[in-house]
């Protein structure tokens, strides 16, 4: 990780802020690729005051960042920041929002464990109730079903190997980010660390899945992927997901499928937009019906159940179509339809609820 004492360049961010960033939205310059490097260097180093961080911020938010600037972040945090660790089997990368939900249930956990149980290894990660909404989030739903998540890096990739499905948990795998929470905190808006945090990829997976609010966000970080030094990813759907997480919405989710150039197949980049209706899928049900009123306890109550087989219910095919994209997102199956029987069938047969055992026993 990045020290107080390291040297730095020419652009500390009071400097950034005066002479690039800082003169609104509509006036402000884009930082070079060395600019947002040297100033997230300075931000993971503490070296910036309180004030100087915030105006900056702001100012990222104001002017909107490109994705070369995201990407330059990005790499930094994987540098100085983030800790590795591969598991021997490839997941499927979930980098849902980590500041959580408040009005409807976190479906990823069963979803991610739905598609362990049919093979396809699923990682998902996040910290604990970060800034701005600080609500529910994959640790406390696995908290409250009795699973291990305060884990070292290490600890989480064999997690994934064990059971198929592993937590790695941010203050031990992106410690440089943890640090910065107080002064996130105090922020009160979203900055580009909620972006960027997303895609840390603690299991160098090839394969992400991830949500955005706006179709031309997703767009945006493609093109971080594609710009990273440090992102390998080579396939990355986005979708609109509930409340911003990775949770396909009832009804309308509107989607973004990325895959770069495969020299080896002879398939070029691509990147296509469509829409999944949860109605053509035999799924009618508004997003009221997926409210729950104690969004942590509420959601491991469900995925419990859903896991068990105790459950037909709306909840129940939430949980098998958003395991079914996992699978899809991983190429293990050529179809949503084929996704959502093999979710159906591996809940029958008590293989989800064996993965939950097995995580809780781990």
């Amino acid at each position: 990780m990045a020290q107080a004492t390291q040297e730095f360049g020419e652009w500390p961010l009071k400097r950034l802020m005066t002479e690039v960033v800082g003169s609104g939205h509509k006036s402000a310059d884009d930082m070079t690729r060395g600019q947002a490097r040297e100033a997230f260097q300075r931000i993971l180093a503490g070296e910036p005051d309180a004030t100087t961080l915030g105006a900056f911020w702001l100012a990222n938010r104001w002017k909107r960042n490109t994705p070369e600037e995201l990407a330059a972040y990005t790499d930094v945090m994987r540098e100085e920041s983030v800790v590795t660790a591969e598991p021997d089997c490839d997941p499927v990368d979930c980098g849902a929002n980590y500041d959580g939900k408040h009005t409807s249930a976190v479906l990823g956990v069963g979803a991610g464990i739905v598609a362990a149980a049919a093979g396809t290894p699923i990682v998902v990660h996040s910290g604990d109730r970060v800034p701005t909404q600080k609500a529910t989030a994959y640790k406390h739903v696995l908290d409250e079903l009795g699973v291990r998540t305060e884990l070292e890096p290490a600890e989480s990739a064999e997690m994934v190997d064990e059971t198929g499905f592993g937590f790695y948990y941010q203050p031990a795998f992106n410690p440089g980010i943890q640090d910065l929470y107080d002064r996130r905190d105090q922020m009160g808006v979203r900055t580009f660390v909620n972006t960027i945090e997303t895609v840390a990829n603690p299991a160098n997976a090839d394969v992400h899945l991830g949500s955005f609010y706006h179709l031309a966000f997703a767009k945006k970080l493609t093109d971080l992927i594609k710009a990273s030094d440090e992102l390998d990813y080579s396939r990355a759907i986005f979708f609109q997901g509930m409340e911003g997480y990775d949770d396909i919405r009832p009804g309308y989710t509107k989607v973004a499928e990325w895959a770069r150039p495969d020299a080896s197949s002879g398939d070029d980049e691509s990147f296509e937009d469509y829409e999944i209706e949860t109605g053509e899928y035999g799924m009618e049900m508004e997003s009221e019906d997926l409210a729950v009123d104690d969004v942590t306890g509420d959601s491991a109550t469900i995925t419990e159940e859903v896991l068990a087989g105790e459950r037909d219910d709306h909840f129940a095919d939430a949980i098998a179509l958003n395991g079914a994209l996992r699978m899809y997102a991983r190429r293990d199956v050529d179809t949503l339809e084929d996704g959502l029987e093999r979710a159906r069938q591996f809940v029958d047969d008590g293989s989800a609820e064996a993965v939950l055992e097995d995580l809780c026993a781990f």
